[in-house]
């Protein structure tokens, strides 16, 4: 491998050691800020949540339980994901092959995740919102147990088969040592697309759009039945009709925009290649829903503001708090 004069190696005893990642000082430093920043309130937010949902017992609720799925998954990238790729934004890779596999199929595991509780979640709102009637025999806290613990264990088994020859052969993508480089190639690149973002949106946006339609005939009865009130009808109508859109547009355009560049090379028909000594803008923008998430799903919730309250000033550490009415 030949290297510039006065380059930084690796390892500057193999013949074959990659180059130490350079950014000019100012550059470095606010990347550095940026991302640290991000990694902060992805876990702060997502802390928020966990400790709310679990610690108040109103909040044991089958679409809590959802929130609490994602909001896991969200903690573990930033927990687990954004710091590795922080560090090495300026650093070689010294952890070895085969920690550089399971860092991915880690990576890819929580993302399925998270996108899989996501659905669930759209699944949850149809049932509730077309369907309230049968809603509490239909979606039970067992039942929602059961969906999220089939929602990690399919991602799993799903990033292990994708992965699969990573796995036999760690390090097979790298070029020279210091370098942690996965190469997903076209064929398991468009599966990926399909199972992990085309199928999950088509879902998502079908349910919305049918959440959409009910909420907009529920508020055209109301109407109609409050013949005195037709101009407070009205504005009824038209408040349904923006939080039905309001949602569906925040979660939907949110989730194209943080995960379309990261498949852009998968629908250009290439390889993606993911390098984790890099701040790849693709990888950050993915990783970041995870930071919007909590934002999209409960800060929309009039109890989680409460939860903050609650939380911020220590009064959850009194007794008799878990029972406390938040609804």
């Amino acid at each position: 491998m030949e290297t510039p004069e006065g380059a930084e190696l690796c390892f500057p005893r193999l013949n074959n050691s990659c180059r130490k990642p350079s950014h000019p000082h100012t550059q470095a430093m606010l990347i550095y800020v940026l991302l640290s920043s991000i990694s902060i309130i992805t876990v702060a937010l997502n802390l928020l949540v966990i400790i709310s949902i679990s610690h108040f017992r109103q909040l044991h609720t089958p679409t809590n339980l959802l929130l609490l799925s994602l909001a896991i998954s969200d903690l573990f990238v930033g927990v687990l994901l954004m710091p590795v790729e922080i560090i090495y934004v300026e650093k070689c890779w010294f952890l070895g092959d085969i920690v550089c596999t399971l860092y991915y199929v880690l990576d890819y595991m929580i993302t399925s995740a998270s996108v899989a509780t996501m659905v669930l979640i759209s699944f949850d709102r149809y049932i509730a919102i077309c369907d309230p009637l049968r809603y509490p025999t239909r979606v039970t806290k067992r039942r929602a147990q059961v969906c999220v613990c089939l929602c990690w264990v399919c991602s799993v088994f799903y990033r292990i088969l994708l992965m699969n020859d990573h796995l036999q052969q760690p390090g097979r993508s790298c070029s020279c040592s210091g370098e942690c480089v996965v190469v997903i190639s076209y064929i398991a690149g468009v599966v990926d697309l399909v199972f992990t973002f085309i199928l999950p949106i088509a879902v998502i946006i079908v349910l919305y759009l049918r959440v959409f339609v009910v909420a907009l005939a529920q508020a055209r009865a109301i109407r109609s039945q409050v013949v005195a009130a037709q101009r407070s009808g009205t504005v009824t109508v038209k408040k349904a009709e923006m939080k039905a859109a309001g949602t569906l547009g925040i979660v939907v355009v949110v989730f194209l925009i943080c995960f379309c560049p990261y498949y852009l090379p998968t629908l250009a028909g290439e390889d993606t290649s993911v390098d984790a000594s890099s701040a790849a803008v693709e990888i950050w923008l993915a990783h970041f829903n995870s930071c919007l998430n909590p934002v999209i799903y409960a800060f929309f919730y009039p109890w989680f503001r409460k939860c903050i309250k609650l939380i911020l000033t220590l009064k959850i550490l009194k007794p008799g708090s878990r029972d406390i009415k938040l609804l």
